[in-house]
């Protein structure tokens, strides 16, 4: 199977976090830790280079470490415009790289195979993770040649991350929940409110899989 080094890694950071209050939920407290440097740290391993797509001042992400890439056309168009920025950063600036693979800034608990198994079986295709019947589309392996795809959706205003995944035929790649402490957990579980945060702090102060 092709090696994970030529795949760059994508943390989606551009949202406005409306259901969070306003601000960035990554910056919450985690254990100790931003959310977003439990998504780093669980991430960084499985790809070969890993940058973060954010807008504003990308001066407040300083403290990650990572090279920051903001949506360049179509900007600010939900999570659509940062797989473009992506996809653009990996084929002008490291060529050889064959696929970008995409998270959101709030999941915490992402599979250590998780690019792995993504890699697995998608062939050329997109592939997006599946848990609980459920499809994550922003948790998605992208083929570098599907660029010219997603910039066309956002030339429409087709902004759905979803749509476009079902009309390129996205292979769907299940994963299992995780168990913590007897209860099951979904391994893409999100940050997207304040009663999700505290649910995610019960649960990282318990033994977890890794």
């Amino acid at each position: 199977m092709p090696s994970p080094t030529d795949i760059l890694g994508v943390i989606l950071a551009g949202g406005r976090s409306r259901r969070f209050g306003g601000g960035d939920k990554g910056f919450a407290d985690l254990g100790g830790q931003p959310v977003l440097a439990h998504v780093i740290e669980r991430l960084r391993p499985q790809v070969g280079r890993l940058i973060l797509n954010a807008n504003g001042d990308v001066g407040r992400f300083a403290c990650f470490g990572l090279e920051i890439v903001a949506d360049q056309d179509h900007p600010e168009r939900g999570p659509l415009s940062g797989v473009l920025a992506a996809i653009d950063q990996a084929t002008r600036h490291v060529p050889n790289y064959r696929a970008v693979a995409t998270v959101a800034t709030d999941v915490p608990f992402l599979p250590p195979d998780l690019i792995e198994r993504l890699d697995a079986g998608r062939g050329d295709a997109l592939a997006i993770a599946v848990s609980a019947g459920r499809r994550h589309p922003t948790i998605a392996l992208w083929p570098t040649n599907a660029r010219a795809a997603v910039a066309d959706a956002l030339d429409r205003q087709e902004l759905s991350v979803d749509a476009l995944a079902t009309k390129l035929n996205a292979v769907a790649v299940p994963f299992a929940m995780r168990e913590i402490e007897g209860r099951a957990i979904d391994p893409f579980f999100n940050v997207n409110t304040p009663d999700d945060l505290a649910t995610a702090r019960s649960l990282i102060a318990k033994p977890q899989e890794r």
